[in-house]
């Protein structure tokens, strides 16, 4: 087994075992603190009713493939996710849109070389900063499976001044020290660049969208 498929499989493990507890009081919380959600899908700028393919990397409850599905209601949807609780949950919730939303139980990236070039967005929303090292892998993997000309979105923690907050992030598997943006800058397009500050400014998040050049 090489080093970054046993990477990605101690970290998928480690997901699991957190979200465990986590996934029952997940639509509950998390509401309060994950900001932008909804706003980065309606940011994508893809034409609504077209026959596109999406994927998602970290996929949680099925909160934000719910809405995917509702944005664009002709497309494909493929979500990723590494919790066994949040794929039973998703699961359930994206259920009424049939087969063309498919809740996919493994880490990103394992059937890469299937699909290659077949996506026209791909969204990561609070995810990447919980995946380390190995966020860095995903995103360049992100952009192989993108059609040229297709979008990334990334909605997520960015940096706080606060020692403290960022220690207790710290200790729910959050990295933020003002990683992801650079990377997604010098990688894609920017369509949206922004970041935000949040509990007046305990706090930043980013919201991101690329485009595949």
């Amino acid at each position: 087994m090489g080093t970054a498929h046993k990477d990605s499989r101690e970290q998928a493990s480690s997901m699991d075992q957190y979200y465990k507890f986590q996934s029952k009081i997940y639509d509950l919380t998390r509401w309060s603190f994950l900001f932008g959600r909804v706003e980065v899908i309606k940011d994508i700028p893809l034409e609504r009713n077209a026959p596109i393919k999406i994927l998602e990397v970290g996929c949680g409850t099925g909160f934000n493939t719910k809405i995917l599905a509702e944005t664009f209601p002709a497309a494909e949807i493929k979500a990723y996710e590494v919790s066994t609780d949040m794929v039973d949950i998703a699961s359930k919730k994206v259920a009424p849109f049939g087969q063309r939303v498919q809740v996919v139980h493994e880490p990103y990236g394992q059937d890469a070389e299937g699909q290659n070039g077949q996506y026209d967005a791909i969204l990561f929303s609070y995810s990447l900063t919980m995946i380390n090292p190995q966020w860095e892998d995903l995103l360049k993997q992100a952009k192989k499976d993108l059609k040229v000309g297709g979008y990334i979105a990334v909605v997520d923690f960015h940096d706080s001044k606060q020692g403290w907050f960022k220690s207790h992030m710290g200790n729910h598997h959050v990295r933020m020290d003002g990683h992801l943006r650079p990377f997604l800058r010098d990688n894609f397009e920017p369509i949206v660049n922004k970041v935000r500050s949040a509990y007046m400014g305990v706090w930043e998040y980013i919201s991101f969208v690329g485009k595949k050049q």
